[in-house]
């Protein structure tokens, strides 16, 4: 096998393992409104749960980004890909909340391998001129596996329950563990115009990446965008379900398209309009990231607006805006790849989704939940209701929900900001990066000749 055939092959099997990484975090956005009528729950319980993962996801990832600069990514890797799997499939026996809740749990620590130790395979697989396409192909795993957990999930939950959904999403989890085991790990570095390998920089690794300014505007960006992201994921069925009166299937397919696959366009031309801009321009992909966040926005406030039961509408408008949103990834990941070294990039992953996890995607749910459960209880006292139970509160729900959706546009237009913002010092971190390589490699260089001459 050829060294390219090799390298487009790992490509493949980490986009499978990434398709399967959202296929099984998104079960609970597609049969939550299941689980929650099943156990009387309000809105903000159902958004714990998905910040039960969010958080021991965001707490895991940053020893196992040490790491993954420390070990070989491969078998961490593969450890998380079966952890997780064997926790999904566990879900479906789940006898009440706190199991479930206990389950995800466990669903967050073996996710929390998956992008520290991708990422990290990607940028020594393939030279940085390439990354923002080829990190747009490993991402394409997000939008598919999300369109693919919406789809089978709701055709399964509505016709045998949504018990099995977990059983089903477990079983290609331990084949795909397996085949991981085979994949060749790559030199660190290898990638890279000057050789610096496994070089590394004097101090706390966790101090150096937060020396760099850029990453700070990153880090703020990860979460502003996952507190969105998060909060589409687990409240756009309800939404559909309530406010436009659409089954568990229905609504699991116009997810399937608005919140899966138009995030296939976004990501490609993402990284396709990012890598050219970026022969240009040094800040090419966050201005590129910047705009497409500013397009989303008042797209995804329109599509909210359209009246109950204009699905065709609402399919269009937000269509547009979530394939808007999803040029963020292969722009944002790609320039992280940029400022920051091969020895640090397992850390630097894990800052940024500790960040985006703890701050965005841990209360995008439970934050969406108690704005809707706050919505919901404000409208059943305009219409007179003086007590409030589950049963008295459910005919406002869609309402509540409905009203508590509009501050995901809000912070899409915050998000914006920060991107212009990171868009201002990257071109300088880049140069500073660029640099140090070019300084490392000159000292490895001569030290190599005085050995050699001794």
């Amino acid at each position: 096998m050829t060294e390219k055939s090799r390298t487009g092959l790992a490509l493949w099997l980490l986009f499978a393992i990434n398709a399967l990484n959202f296929f099984d975090r998104q079960i609970l956005g597609a049969v939550g409104e299941a689980i929650r009528k099943e156990w009387n729950l309000s809105d903000t319980a159902l958004g714990n749960l998905g910040t039960a993962f969010t958080l021991l996801y965001a707490a895991i990832g940053v020893p196992l980004g040490r790491l993954t600069d420390r070990s070989v990514r491969t078998r961490i890797l593969a450890g998380g890909v079966f952890v997780w799997s064997l926790l999904t499939a566990a879900s479906g026996i789940a006898r009440g909340y706190w199991d479930l809740f206990a389950y995800r749990l466990g669903v967050g620590v073996g996710e929390a391998s998956c992008a520290p130790a991708a990422t990290s395979l990607i940028g020594d697989l393939f030279p940085a001129s390439r990354r923002a396409k080829v990190l747009s192909i490993f991402m394409l795993g997000l939008p598919i596996g999300i369109a693919l957990s919406f789809w089978v999930s709701g055709t399964v939950a509505l016709k045998y329950g949504w018990r099995p959904t977990f059983y089903l999403a477990g079983i290609p989890g331990v084949l795909i563990a397996i085949a991981v085991l085979f994949l060749k790990e790559p030199q660190r570095g290898a990638s890279e115009v000057h050789e610096v390998g496994a070089t590394k920089r004097e101090g706390s690794p966790y101090l150096l990446v937060l020396s760099i300014p850029t990453m700070w505007w990153l880090i703020a960006s990860g979460a502003l965008h996952n507190f969105n992201m998060y909060a589409l994921g687990s409240f756009l069925s309800p939404f559909l379900q309530r406010f436009h009166k659409l089954n568990i299937r229905d609504a699991g397919y116009i997810t399937m398209i608005v919140y899966g696959l138009s995030g296939v366009p976004g990501l490609l031309i993402g990284g396709v309009v990012g890598d050219a801009i970026m022969r240009r321009r040094s800040n090419g992909r966050l201005l590129v990231a910047a705009v497409a966040l500013l397009i989303s926005a008042p797209l995804i406030f329109l599509a909210l607006g359209r009246q109950s039961g204009d699905t065709t509408g609402f399919l269009i408008l937000m269509g547009l805006g979530g394939a808007s949103m999803y040029v963020y990834y292969s722009t944002v990941y790609s320039t992280i790849q940029d400022v920051i070294e091969p020895s640090l990039r397992g850390t630097a992953m894990a800052l940024y989704f500790f960040a985006m996890y703890v701050l965005g995607a841990s209360l995008g749910p439970v934050g969406t939940g108690f704005a809707s459960d706050f919505y919901t209880r404000r409208a059943a006292a305009a219409a007179g209701v003086t007590e409030f139970t589950q049963r008295t509160l459910e005919p406002f729900r869609a309402e509540g929900l409905h009203s508590a959706m509009y501050f995901i546009p809000v912070l899409g237009i915050l998000l914006a900001g920060v991107l212009f913002a990171g868009s201002r010092t990257v071109g300088k971190d880049m140069a500073k990066l660029n640099e140090w390589m070019r300084e490392s490699t000159k000292k490895t260089t001569a030290r190599a000749a005085a050995e050699a001459g001794d």
